[in-house]
């Protein structure tokens, strides 16, 4: 049965006649538990009877537990709970720049969602880093209710409040330029020559994403998908996203306590499960990353000249801002050789709007959702990404549509090749078109 005690005040080190109340009850392992700071007898013994009732039905929470400070049991959350490199890389950002500088020191209890819902309106980012700072903080509550600190979460299931006004309305990236026609993709291939250029060629006709293409090994281009089809066989070269090591990840590293270590730049799987793929590669694409490899002396296909791998700001730096932008001419002096100046092809044009650019040609092309989720390593939403499955029919019909939209960007080009100095398809012995067939006719399917 719970119990209060008096507790005196103590003032230059000796005790005064003032004095609150304490709340004592038994704690589910035996020992004494206790919560000061009553002003009557009454209300401790309420507070720990309180207590005792929650013991007995079971859902008793430790008012110390829910005492910790929110920076404090964040930390331990974070050890427990190890996600990839840059995933985590992400979230000590979150914490340090928005989160902690408010609630790090708040304790869990004394979050709420009214508060929380303010902060979040009020902080200097985008609404989307906002909306992600609210998420960590969320999952953290959670863990806190797991952890019985907290009875429940109070940031579970609730909407934020969007801002309005002049933050809202600011210019937007309209939606027409998050993609290229081909006919752009082939002028930025060609002016970026055949590595960096092929590099840009491939995440648009297959979708690759950044860390993917970064880190894409030789040994996984050129593969070959084989599946048995109206009595033959259907075969396609594929390229495949390794699911041990399939996506080069650059971010701070940090040590287990939120420490920085430096940047890394490595290996690691892919975020999901459902980027770990096979990308049926349409026939010239194939024939060009061919070639490629005859010539490219490196294990990783899109490295560097010197055989490292990119880094993100460099390769945009480097390649893609001139290429896409425009860059003005130099003239030759002392230690720097003369160039060229390059009109703009299409200013702003990013390595992920190229993803856009496969994913939107698959729906121009209308490839069906088991395949164009597939392929773009995307999570089909629904029971239907249960029952429905690509097909060699299905894949047959987005590779002739990939090679006609090339063909015609080529056509509409005037082109024969896309690099000038490159011998051309038909002087390999390898000539293609959109009527060559995508079934190849081999033994009988068992």
């Amino acid at each position: 049965m719970a119990w209060a005690e008096k507790v005196y005040k103590v003032r230059n080190g000796k005790q005064t006649k003032q004095f609150t109340w304490r709340a004592r009850w038994t704690k589910p392992d035996g020992k004494p538990g206790t919560w000061p700071g009553f002003a009557t007898k009454k209300l401790a013994e309420k507070y720990g009877e309180k207590q005792e009732a929650a013991i007995l039905a079971g859902r008793w929470i430790d008012p110390a537990k829910q005492q910790q400070k929110f920076g404090k049991f964040a930390r331990g959350w974070m050890k427990a709970r190890t996600k990839r490199g840059a995933t985590m890389s992400k979230r000590w950002n979150l914490l340090e720049q928005h989160i902690f500088p408010r609630w790090e020191h708040t304790p869990l209890i004394a979050i709420t969602w009214y508060d929380v819902d303010n902060w979040q309106l009020a902080l200097p980012c985008d609404t989307v880093t906002a909306g992600h700072a609210v998420s960590l903080m969320s999952s953290i509550m959670t863990g806190a209710v797991d952890a019985r600190h907290l009875e429940v979460n109070p940031l579970f299931g609730r909407r934020r409040t969007l801002p309005t006004g002049a933050t809202a309305s600011a210019p937007k990236k309209s939606e027409e330029e998050k993609w290229a026609s081909p006919e752009v993709v082939l002028r930025m291939a060609r002016r970026l020559g055949p590595a960096v250029g092929l590099h840009v060629l491939t995440t648009a006709f297959t979708g690759l994403g950044w860390g993917e293409s970064t880190g894409l090994h030789r040994d996984n281009v050129l593969r070959t998908r084989r599946q048995a089809h109206d009595g033959n066989w259907f075969e396609c070269p594929i390229i495949r996203v390794d699911p041990d090591v399939g996506e080069l990840a650059e971010y701070e590293g940090r040590d287990e306590d939120g420490k920085k270590t430096g940047l890394v730049l490595q290996l690691e799987p892919p975020k999901n499960g459902n980027r770990a793929r096979d990308i049926d590669v349409p026939p010239f694409l194939a024939d060009l990353l061919r070639q490629h490899l005859l010539a490219w002396p490196h294990e990783y296909v899109f490295c560097t000249p010197s055989g490292v791998f990119w880094r993100r700001s460099n390769f945009t730096r480097a390649n893609i801002r001139p290429a896409a932008d425009g860059r003005e001419p130099l003239s030759k002096t002392r230690g720097r050789a003369a160039r060229d100046g390059w009109e703009p092809i299409m200013p702003g044009l990013t390595m992920r709007d190229l993803r856009h650019t496969h994913d939107t040609y698959q729906d121009q092309l209308g490839v069906k959702p088991a395949l164009a989720y597939d392929q773009a390593g995307h999570r089909r939403p629904g029971i239907k990404a249960v029952y429905q499955h690509p097909t060699p029919e299905m894949r047959g019909e987005r590779l002739r549509g990939l090679q006609g939209i090339y063909e015609r960007a080529m056509g509409n080009l005037k082109w024969t090749e896309i690099w000038p100095a490159a011998p051309t398809l038909a002087q390999r012995g390898r000539p293609l078109n959109s009527s060559q067939t995508i079934f190849e006719k081999g033994e009988e399917a068992a």
